[in-house]
């Protein structure tokens, strides 16, 4: 059976965030796709050292808190879906460190992986938000799923959310179109496999010109 990887970057397991992907979580069970919602967004994550560990050892130096546990759920799902409140315009500073830390340890193939991010917010700073999450997928050979309007919800508190029927709409079919990425990408490699990649190039300008 195929599987969603959930996260909720807010610190309220049943806020606003919350609100949304729980909307989209109904559709998943509706099309036959298992999902796990991982609360993120209430922990303590630090951001990278960058001390390089991962590369040695195929995980983050840091264990005390969720990204190594949360990396092998992102191994065995089929899609992600990254939700986050907005803060200053930008996305949760600590899913920010989170999503630095899981895709930089993370050495295996995310290629066809499904990803969609989720905002919320009270009037302004979605769409930058939005950008913002979408760059991880986009550098990861991850399709990004889209909707009917971009994946956001409006309101202060989860009951507001819930009176934003457009959101809520563009939560569902979301869902759907990311059903239907993951059923379809599934099937095609069945029979054709993956693209091929290439990865002989690394822009580094050596000689200095």
């Amino acid at each position: 059976m195929a599987k969603v990887l959930l996260l909720n970057g807010s610190p309220h397991p049943h806020g606003c965030t919350a609100t949304a992907l729980e909307e989209m979580i109904r559709v998943f069970e509706q099309e036959g796709i298992e999902t796990e919602l991982v609360q993120v967004g209430n922990k303590s994550v630090r951001g990278c050292a960058s001390c390089g560990f991962c590369e040695k050892n195929g995980r983050c130096v840091f264990n005390d808190d969720p990204v190594n546990e949360v990396a092998k759920k992102f191994e065995e799902a089929d899609g992600l879906v990254v939700g986050s409140p907005v803060y200053y315009g930008s996305p949760n500073g600590t899913l920010l460190s989170f999503m630095d830390r899981l895709f930089y340890s993370t050495s295996f193939s995310k290629q066809m992986k499904v990803g969609a991010a989720v905002v919320s917010c009270r009037r302004g700073g979605n769409s930058a938000s939005f950008d913002v999450l979408n760059k991880y997928f986009t550098i990861s050979q991850m399709p990004v799923a889209s909707s009917t309007y971009w994946n956001q919800v409006h309101g202060f508190s989860a009951e507001d959310v819930k009176k934003d029927l457009e959101g809520l709409q563009t939560m569902r079919n979301l869902a759907r179109n990311m059903a239907f990425m993951i059923k379809a990408f599934a099937a095609y490699k069945e029979t054709h496999g993956l693209p091929e990649n290439e990865h002989d190039a690394f822009t580094s300008f050596p000689d200095g010109k």
